[in-house]
Protein backbone atom coordinates (compact mmCIF):
# COMPACT_ATOMS: atom_id res chain seq x y z
CA UNK A 1 0.00 0.00 0.00
CA UNK A 2 1.16 3.35 -1.05
CA UNK A 3 2.37 5.20 1.95
CA UNK A 4 0.49 8.21 3.69
CA UNK A 5 2.98 11.59 3.53
CA UNK A 6 3.06 12.54 7.34
CA UNK A 7 2.95 16.72 6.81
CA UNK A 8 0.95 19.07 9.71
CA UNK A 9 -1.76 21.09 8.07
CA UNK A 10 -3.89 23.24 9.33
CA UNK A 11 -7.35 24.62 7.63
CA UNK A 12 -8.78 27.84 9.13
CA UNK A 13 -12.03 28.86 8.24
CA UNK A 14 -13.87 32.09 9.47
CA UNK A 15 -17.37 31.43 10.88
CA UNK A 16 -19.86 33.41 9.05
CA UNK A 17 -17.39 35.49 8.20
CA UNK A 18 -18.85 38.75 5.88
CA UNK A 19 -22.14 38.16 8.31
CA UNK A 20 -19.89 38.25 11.27
CA UNK A 21 -17.78 41.77 10.39
CA UNK A 22 -21.72 43.29 9.72
CA UNK A 23 -22.37 42.26 13.19
CA UNK A 24 -19.17 43.57 14.77
CA UNK A 25 -19.52 46.75 13.18
CA UNK A 26 -23.18 47.05 13.52
CA UNK A 27 -24.27 46.85 17.13
CA UNK A 28 -27.67 46.86 15.76
CA UNK A 29 -26.92 44.03 13.97
CA UNK A 30 -26.03 41.51 16.60
CA UNK A 31 -27.93 38.18 17.81
CA UNK A 32 -30.51 38.68 14.56
CA UNK A 33 -31.01 36.96 11.13
CA UNK A 34 -28.81 38.44 9.05
CA UNK A 35 -28.06 37.96 5.27
CA UNK A 36 -24.96 39.34 3.17
CA UNK A 37 -25.42 40.23 -1.05
CA UNK A 38 -29.26 40.41 -2.51
CA UNK A 39 -32.48 41.34 -1.21
CA UNK A 40 -35.66 40.05 -0.55
CA UNK A 41 -37.16 39.78 -3.53
CA UNK A 42 -34.10 38.92 -5.97
CA UNK A 43 -29.98 38.06 -6.09
CA UNK A 44 -28.27 35.38 -4.11
CA UNK A 45 -26.95 35.21 -0.84
CA UNK A 46 -23.53 35.55 -0.64
CA UNK A 47 -23.51 34.82 3.82
CA UNK A 48 -25.64 34.25 6.44
CA UNK A 49 -25.27 34.83 10.33
CA UNK A 50 -25.45 31.55 12.61
CA UNK A 51 -29.21 33.08 13.54
CA UNK A 52 -29.92 33.36 9.76
CA UNK A 53 -29.03 29.37 9.85
CA UNK A 54 -30.99 27.76 11.98
CA UNK A 55 -33.91 28.78 9.42
CA UNK A 56 -32.58 26.96 6.51
CA UNK A 57 -30.50 30.57 5.36
CA UNK A 58 -27.41 29.19 3.17
CA UNK A 59 -24.90 31.15 1.10
CA UNK A 60 -25.26 30.61 -2.66
CA UNK A 61 -29.27 30.51 -2.09
CA UNK A 62 -31.49 32.52 -3.57
CA UNK A 63 -32.32 35.61 -1.87
CA UNK A 64 -36.72 35.11 -2.59
CA UNK A 65 -36.02 31.92 -0.79
CA UNK A 66 -33.93 32.94 1.83
CA UNK A 67 -37.10 35.55 2.71
CA UNK A 68 -39.14 32.66 2.93
CA UNK A 69 -37.46 30.53 5.01
CA UNK A 70 -36.70 33.40 7.22
CA UNK A 71 -39.31 36.27 7.44
CA UNK A 72 -37.13 38.16 9.95
CA UNK A 73 -34.07 38.21 7.99
CA UNK A 74 -31.90 41.45 6.92
CA UNK A 75 -30.21 42.20 3.88
CA UNK A 76 -27.39 43.79 4.40
CA UNK A 77 -25.68 45.08 1.39
CA UNK A 78 -22.03 43.70 1.25
CA UNK A 79 -18.60 45.74 1.63
CA UNK A 80 -16.03 43.32 -0.48
CA UNK A 81 -13.44 46.13 0.63
CA UNK A 82 -14.07 45.86 4.13
CA UNK A 83 -13.78 42.17 4.00
CA UNK A 84 -10.42 42.10 2.39
CA UNK A 85 -9.11 44.25 5.24
CA UNK A 86 -10.02 42.08 7.36
CA UNK A 87 -8.95 39.48 5.85
CA UNK A 88 -5.31 40.72 5.09
CA UNK A 89 -4.90 41.32 8.86
CA UNK A 90 -5.78 37.81 9.57
CA UNK A 91 -3.62 36.73 6.45
CA UNK A 92 -0.67 38.51 8.50
CA UNK A 93 -1.18 36.56 11.81
CA UNK A 94 -0.84 32.99 9.71
CA UNK A 95 2.32 34.24 8.08
CA UNK A 96 4.04 35.26 11.77
CA UNK A 97 3.82 31.09 11.86
CA UNK A 98 4.83 29.98 8.08
CA UNK A 99 5.07 31.29 4.85
CA UNK A 100 3.36 28.44 3.28
CA UNK A 101 0.13 29.62 3.34
CA UNK A 102 -2.65 28.74 0.37
CA UNK A 103 -5.49 31.34 1.19
CA UNK A 104 -8.63 29.47 -0.62
CA UNK A 105 -11.07 32.88 -0.13
CA UNK A 106 -11.23 35.69 1.83
CA UNK A 107 -12.24 33.83 4.99
CA UNK A 108 -10.51 30.60 4.66
CA UNK A 109 -6.66 29.55 4.06
CA UNK A 110 -4.33 25.97 4.61
CA UNK A 111 -1.37 26.37 6.37
CA UNK A 112 1.70 23.71 6.58
CA UNK A 113 2.96 23.82 9.86
CA UNK A 114 5.63 21.11 9.54
CA UNK A 115 8.24 23.41 10.06
CA UNK A 116 7.34 27.04 11.40
CA UNK A 117 8.49 30.39 12.45
CA UNK A 118 8.14 29.71 16.12
CA UNK A 119 9.65 26.60 16.20
CA UNK A 120 6.52 24.99 17.63
CA UNK A 121 6.15 21.29 17.34
CA UNK A 122 2.06 21.04 18.03
CA UNK A 123 0.05 22.10 15.00
CA UNK A 124 -2.70 21.83 17.33
CA UNK A 125 -1.73 24.32 19.59
CA UNK A 126 -0.34 26.85 16.67
CA UNK A 127 -4.17 26.59 15.48
CA UNK A 128 -6.00 27.58 19.21
CA UNK A 129 -2.65 30.20 19.58
CA UNK A 130 -3.88 31.28 15.42
CA UNK A 131 -7.50 31.63 16.34
CA UNK A 132 -6.87 33.26 19.99
CA UNK A 133 -4.78 36.08 18.23
CA UNK A 134 -7.20 36.55 15.63
CA UNK A 135 -10.05 37.27 18.01
CA UNK A 136 -7.89 40.02 20.01
CA UNK A 137 -7.10 41.83 16.46
CA UNK A 138 -10.82 41.59 14.95
CA UNK A 139 -13.22 40.64 17.45
CA UNK A 140 -14.11 37.67 15.27
CA UNK A 141 -14.14 33.88 15.88
CA UNK A 142 -12.23 31.14 13.40
CA UNK A 143 -12.25 27.61 13.46
CA UNK A 144 -9.81 25.16 12.57
CA UNK A 145 -8.98 21.31 10.76
CA UNK A 146 -5.73 19.83 11.92
CA UNK A 147 -4.30 17.01 10.45
CA UNK A 148 -1.98 14.97 7.56
CA UNK A 149 -3.45 16.35 4.28
CA UNK A 150 -5.57 19.23 3.28
CA UNK A 151 -8.19 16.88 2.51
CA UNK A 152 -8.39 15.75 6.27
CA UNK A 153 -7.68 19.26 7.75
CA UNK A 154 -11.04 20.91 5.55
CA UNK A 155 -12.84 17.93 7.02
CA UNK A 156 -12.31 18.24 10.21
CA UNK A 157 -12.50 22.16 10.52
CA UNK A 158 -16.13 22.08 9.99
CA UNK A 159 -16.50 19.84 12.35
CA UNK A 160 -17.04 21.74 15.90
CA UNK A 161 -18.07 25.15 14.17
CA UNK A 162 -18.69 27.51 15.36
CA UNK A 163 -15.47 28.87 17.70
CA UNK A 164 -14.07 25.80 18.00
CA UNK A 165 -11.34 23.30 16.04
CA UNK A 166 -10.77 19.61 15.28
CA UNK A 167 -7.68 17.33 15.19
CA UNK A 168 -7.20 14.08 13.45
CA UNK A 169 -3.73 12.63 14.20
CA UNK A 170 -1.73 10.21 12.16
CA UNK A 171 -3.09 6.94 14.74
CA UNK A 172 -6.70 8.28 14.30
CA UNK A 173 -6.77 8.89 10.17
CA UNK A 174 -7.41 5.28 9.18
CA UNK A 175 -10.77 5.08 11.75
CA UNK A 176 -11.86 8.79 11.01
CA UNK A 177 -12.40 7.96 7.40
CA UNK A 178 -13.84 4.31 7.86
CA UNK A 179 -17.07 6.08 9.38
CA UNK A 180 -17.15 9.61 7.02
CA UNK A 181 -20.20 10.11 5.20
CA UNK A 182 -19.39 9.90 1.18
CA UNK A 183 -21.02 12.75 1.10
CA UNK A 184 -18.08 14.31 3.22
CA UNK A 185 -15.07 13.41 0.76
CA UNK A 186 -13.77 15.83 -1.59
CA UNK A 187 -15.09 16.51 -4.80
CA UNK A 188 -18.44 14.18 -3.99
CA UNK A 189 -21.45 16.20 -4.95
CA UNK A 190 -25.34 15.59 -5.12
CA UNK A 191 -25.06 13.47 -7.95
CA UNK A 192 -22.09 11.95 -7.55
CA UNK A 193 -22.88 10.93 -3.91
CA UNK A 194 -26.32 9.41 -5.71
CA UNK A 195 -24.23 6.95 -7.86
CA UNK A 196 -22.09 5.76 -5.18
CA UNK A 197 -25.63 5.54 -3.28
CA UNK A 198 -26.83 3.40 -6.26
CA UNK A 199 -23.36 1.20 -5.60
CA UNK A 200 -23.97 0.53 -1.63
CA UNK A 201 -21.54 3.11 -0.76
CA UNK A 202 -22.36 5.33 2.46
CA UNK A 203 -19.11 5.90 4.17
CA UNK A 204 -15.18 5.70 3.81
CA UNK A 205 -15.38 1.22 5.09
CA UNK A 206 -17.80 0.98 2.01
CA UNK A 207 -15.80 2.98 -0.24
CA UNK A 208 -12.56 1.35 0.67
CA UNK A 209 -13.88 -2.15 0.07
CA UNK A 210 -14.46 -0.70 -3.94
CA UNK A 211 -12.20 -2.26 -6.15
CA UNK A 212 -9.89 0.77 -7.95
CA UNK A 213 -11.18 -0.78 -11.38
CA UNK A 214 -14.22 -0.37 -11.02
CA UNK A 215 -13.89 3.29 -9.21
CA UNK A 216 -12.44 4.15 -12.74
CA UNK A 217 -14.98 2.79 -14.41
CA UNK A 218 -17.70 4.39 -13.42
CA UNK A 219 -15.87 8.20 -12.54
CA UNK A 220 -12.93 8.32 -14.49
CA UNK A 221 -9.93 9.95 -13.52
CA UNK A 222 -11.66 10.83 -10.21
CA UNK A 223 -11.78 7.42 -9.71
CA UNK A 224 -7.78 7.01 -8.31
CA UNK A 225 -8.59 10.20 -6.22
CA UNK A 226 -11.22 8.21 -4.51
CA UNK A 227 -9.09 5.21 -4.29
CA UNK A 228 -6.11 7.13 -2.41
CA UNK A 229 -8.71 10.02 -0.25
CA UNK A 230 -10.21 7.14 1.75
CA UNK A 231 -6.71 5.56 2.13
CA UNK A 232 -5.53 8.86 3.86
CA UNK A 233 -3.30 9.63 0.72
CA UNK A 234 -3.20 13.06 -0.79
CA UNK A 235 -0.06 14.52 -2.25
CA UNK A 236 -1.54 17.87 -2.63
CA UNK A 237 0.86 20.53 -1.05
CA UNK A 238 0.02 23.68 0.65
CA UNK A 239 0.94 26.26 -2.15
CA UNK A 240 1.45 29.93 -1.36
CA UNK A 241 0.62 32.28 -4.17
CA UNK A 242 -1.64 30.28 -6.59
CA UNK A 243 -1.55 30.95 -10.02
CA UNK A 244 -4.92 32.75 -10.62
CA UNK A 245 -6.87 30.99 -13.74
CA UNK A 246 -9.52 33.87 -14.58
CA UNK A 247 -10.66 37.18 -13.52
CA UNK A 248 -14.36 37.79 -13.44
CA UNK A 249 -16.86 39.86 -12.39
CA UNK A 250 -20.81 39.49 -12.71
CA UNK A 251 -23.53 41.31 -11.42
CA UNK A 252 -27.22 40.75 -10.90
CA UNK A 253 -30.06 43.20 -11.21
CA UNK A 254 -32.68 44.30 -9.19
CA UNK A 255 -34.75 45.15 -12.22
CA UNK A 256 -34.22 43.04 -15.09
CA UNK A 257 -32.78 44.24 -18.21
CA UNK A 258 -34.90 44.66 -21.60
CA UNK A 259 -32.71 46.23 -24.20
CA UNK A 260 -29.49 46.47 -25.70
CA UNK A 261 -28.96 49.33 -24.34
CA UNK A 262 -29.39 48.90 -20.67
CA UNK A 263 -27.65 45.30 -21.54
CA UNK A 264 -24.54 47.48 -22.81
CA UNK A 265 -24.39 50.27 -20.14
CA UNK A 266 -23.96 47.52 -17.25
CA UNK A 267 -21.38 46.04 -18.92
CA UNK A 268 -19.49 48.90 -19.29
CA UNK A 269 -19.47 49.02 -15.61
CA UNK A 270 -18.64 45.89 -15.20
CA UNK A 271 -16.13 45.85 -17.92
CA UNK A 272 -14.16 48.57 -15.49
CA UNK A 273 -14.24 46.45 -12.22
CA UNK A 274 -12.45 43.87 -14.36
CA UNK A 275 -9.66 45.58 -15.56
CA UNK A 276 -9.07 46.69 -12.08
CA UNK A 277 -8.94 43.47 -11.10
CA UNK A 278 -6.89 42.27 -13.75
CA UNK A 279 -4.40 45.33 -12.98
CA UNK A 280 -4.52 44.68 -9.39
CA UNK A 281 -3.67 41.05 -9.88
CA UNK A 282 -0.93 41.97 -12.74
CA UNK A 283 -2.92 39.74 -15.24
CA UNK A 284 -3.16 39.14 -19.05
CA UNK A 285 -5.66 37.03 -20.71
CA UNK A 286 -6.54 35.97 -24.03
CA UNK A 287 -10.39 34.31 -23.51
CA UNK A 288 -13.10 36.66 -22.77
CA UNK A 289 -16.30 35.18 -21.61
CA UNK A 290 -19.58 36.86 -21.64
CA UNK A 291 -22.27 35.57 -19.01
CA UNK A 292 -26.05 35.92 -19.27
CA UNK A 293 -28.21 34.40 -17.28
CA UNK A 294 -32.41 35.23 -17.92
CA UNK A 295 -35.33 35.59 -15.93
CA UNK A 296 -36.05 32.09 -16.40
CA UNK A 297 -32.88 31.57 -14.17
CA UNK A 298 -31.16 30.22 -17.85
CA UNK A 299 -27.86 30.08 -17.99
CA UNK A 300 -25.56 31.03 -21.24
CA UNK A 301 -22.05 32.04 -21.77
CA UNK A 302 -20.17 33.00 -25.26
CA UNK A 303 -16.35 33.35 -25.61
CA UNK A 304 -14.26 34.82 -27.67
CA UNK A 305 -10.27 34.03 -27.34
CA UNK A 306 -7.77 36.73 -28.78
CA UNK A 307 -4.60 36.45 -30.58
CA UNK A 308 -2.56 38.43 -27.32
CA UNK A 309 -2.84 38.86 -23.69
CA UNK A 310 -4.76 42.12 -22.78
CA UNK A 311 -5.85 43.89 -19.43
CA UNK A 312 -7.02 46.75 -21.42
CA UNK A 313 -10.63 47.61 -20.81
CA UNK A 314 -11.37 48.95 -24.54
CA UNK A 315 -9.87 45.60 -26.25
CA UNK A 316 -11.98 43.68 -23.28
CA UNK A 317 -15.29 45.60 -23.99
CA UNK A 318 -14.66 45.74 -28.09
CA UNK A 319 -15.07 41.77 -27.61
CA UNK A 320 -17.70 42.05 -24.97
CA UNK A 321 -20.06 44.20 -27.21
CA UNK A 322 -19.31 41.65 -29.99
CA UNK A 323 -20.50 38.68 -27.96
CA UNK A 324 -23.81 40.36 -26.93
CA UNK A 325 -24.46 41.64 -30.12
CA UNK A 326 -24.06 37.80 -31.94
CA UNK A 327 -27.90 37.95 -30.80
CA UNK A 328 -29.14 40.43 -28.27
CA UNK A 329 -31.34 38.23 -25.82
CA UNK A 330 -34.97 38.82 -26.68
CA UNK A 331 -35.65 37.26 -22.88
CA UNK A 332 -35.16 39.88 -20.02
CA UNK A 333 -31.85 39.64 -18.96
CA UNK A 334 -31.22 39.52 -14.38
CA UNK A 335 -27.91 38.86 -14.53
CA UNK A 336 -24.56 39.63 -16.47
CA UNK A 337 -20.99 38.75 -16.28
CA UNK A 338 -17.77 39.16 -17.31
CA UNK A 339 -14.67 36.74 -16.86
CA UNK A 340 -11.00 36.83 -18.61
CA UNK A 341 -9.17 33.95 -18.84
CA UNK A 342 -6.30 31.54 -20.43
CA UNK A 343 -3.44 33.82 -18.91
CA UNK A 344 0.25 33.79 -19.86
CA UNK A 345 1.16 31.80 -17.05
CA UNK A 346 4.73 32.01 -17.52
CA UNK A 347 4.85 35.74 -17.41
CA UNK A 348 1.73 35.82 -14.21
CA UNK A 349 4.81 33.50 -12.21
CA UNK A 350 7.19 35.88 -12.53
CA UNK A 351 5.39 38.59 -11.18
CA UNK A 352 3.69 36.65 -8.08
CA UNK A 353 7.31 36.50 -7.51
CA UNK A 354 8.00 40.15 -7.57
CA UNK A 355 5.15 40.92 -5.87
CA UNK A 356 5.62 38.69 -3.12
Amino acid sequence: MEEKPIRKIIHVDMDAFYASVEQRDRPELRGKPVAVGGSAERGVVAAASYEARKYGVRSAMPSSIAARRCPELIFVKPDFDKYKAVSQQIRDIFLDYTSRVEPLSLDEAFLDVTTNHKGMTSATLIAQEIRQRIFETTQLRASAGISINKFLAKVASDINKPNGQKTIPPKEVDAFLMQLPIEKFFGVGVKTAEKFHQMNVYRGADLMEVDLMILKSRFGKSGQHYYNIVRGIQHSEVVPNRVRKSVGVEETFSTDLLSEESMLAALYKLGERCEHRLKRAHSKGKTITLKLKNSSFEVQTRSHTLPEVTNDIDVIMETVVALLQQSVPADPIRLLGITVSNFDVEEREVQLTLEF
